[in-house]
């Protein structure tokens, strides 16, 4: 007799108690948790089931929504599935199987997203953040509280903007990274890990005309309009740490209201998993946002935005029967410089290891000539260096090359790769 399928096991569980946690995570809900989630989801307007297992990349179960589709099939029963999200602490809720073919299915998820939005909830047990969950499914306020946490995400931002001290210049040419030695031992160390993944779809919002030096974007499409506007790299490059917060923090509030604004059908699932990337971007955005201590922190916000705004676009111009649209990385060396419009092969300083990357057609020039880009420097540390020198375990920035080096910039962010500091 063939042996159960991990899913299978899992169904046959839930048919017995609608709540199933891996022992591996029993010590997060203990005894007396569990039996308030029982009461809490007896009182649910509809089926609600949790399943709490490991979602590790390699692992049974890599991503949420596989883990609550195949259980649901399994289950044979319509309902709600609450599972860990990809995250470290977030839940992931799903309708199923209707999930986005109506409004229903949305509702349901940003009941979850709303507490992941929520900063008293950001250092929350996870027993607390399925209580909060459950608490909104129940009494059907998920919508109206991320649209609250959305709002009051806009609102930080604006009083960020507002209070923030003057402060000194963005960047510089080059600093100390033209020199021999043994920098870019984060690129050494990304160089040496698992293959760069395929690129994630890209952004949108403020910078200037950046898809006119790419080819591809010269017809105009029906998602361009969501595109981020190229203007906002003419600045950014020269503007103060303060210039550039205010401007980091009018990208953010500008694409959460965007993203509350568009109406993109989701029906289609490679539309659907664009629209969740979208959310996921804006909500690190946000994160970064909200921790930013310097000028890379700040240009990690603008990437975000940008990668965000483009997978919106895209989700907008295939929803439309258009062509999906191709993401665009901003410079390798300084994203603040705009679109990388010039493909290069890269040795970085002190290593015989190449690297294939993007730039600005300054930055390729210089590097081509065998000069100095004008990096992005963090400063952070004892001396000033090109950011891609800096730890990659204190530095999501170095580790991804703002989103060259790794596809997973977005969900670093999210996991909290950002906030790991460098001591001061």
């Amino acid at each position: 007799m063939t042996a159960p399928s991990p899913g299978e096991r899992i169904a046959a569980a839930l048919r017995r108690s609608p709540l199933h946690v891996d022992p591996s995570l029993e010590s997060a809900l203990p005894a007396a948790r569990r039996r308030r989630v029982l009461d809490e989801l007896g009182r649910q307007p509809r089926p609600t089931f949790v399943v709490l297992v490991p979602i590790i990349a390699g692992g049974t179960w890599q991503e949420p929504e596989q883990l609550a589709a195949v259980v649901q099939s399994r289950l044979g029963r319509p309902g709600v599935f609450i599972t860990l999200g990809k995250y470290a602490g977030d839940l992931n809720a799903r309708l199923l199987p209707d999930d986005l073919t109506d409004d229903r299915g949305m509702e349901v998820r940003h009941a979850a997203l709303a507490v992941s939005l929520d900063p008293a909830f950001r250092k929350a047990t996870l027993a607390d953040r399925l209580d909060r969950t459950l608490e909104l499914l129940r009494t059907g306020k998920g919508e109206e509280e991320y649209r609250r946490q959305s709002a009051a995400l806009r609102e930080r931002s604006r009083s960020r903007s507002a209070t923030a001290r003057p402060e000194s210049a963005a960047g510089g040419e080059g600093g100390g990274a033209g020199g021999d030695g043994d920098g870019a031992g984060a690129l050494g160390a990304a160089l040496g890990g698992a293959a760069v993944a395929a690129a994630a779809v890209g952004g949108l919002l403020l910078w200037q005309h950046r898809r006119m030096a790419a080819p591809v974007r010269a017809q105009r499409t029906a998602g361009d309009a969501l595109l981020l506007e190229r203007t906002v790299f003419a600045t950014a490059d020269r503007a103060t740490r303060d210039e550039l917060r205010a401007q980091a923090s009018a990208e953010v509030i500008a694409f959460g209201e965007l993203l509350d604004r568009t109406d993109v059908p989701g029906t289609d699932p490679v539309v659907r998993d664009l629209l969740a990337r979208a959310l996921d971007a804006y909500s690190a955005a946000g994160r970064v946002l909200d921790d930013a201590r310097g000028i890379p922190d700040l240009a990690g916000v603008l990437v975000l935005v940008d990668q965000g705004r483009d997978a919106l676009a895209s989700a907008g111009s295939l929803a439309a029967g258009g062509p999906g649209i191709p993401p665009e990385p901003l410079c390798f060396f300084n994203p603040l410089h705009g679109d990388a419009a010039v493909r290069l092969t890269w040795r970085p300083p002190g290593t015989r290891r190449s690297l294939r990357v993007r730039a600005c057609r300054d930055c390729a020039r210089a590097a081509k000539d065998r000069g100095t880009p004008r990096y992005l420097l963090d400063d952070r540390g004892d001396r000033p260096v090109p950011y891609f020198e800096a730890a990659p375990e204190t530095s999501v920035w170095a580790a991804t090359g703002y989103g060259q080096l790794r596809s997973d910039l977005i969900e670093r962010v999210l996991r909290g790769d950002h906030a790991r500091r460098r001591p001061r």
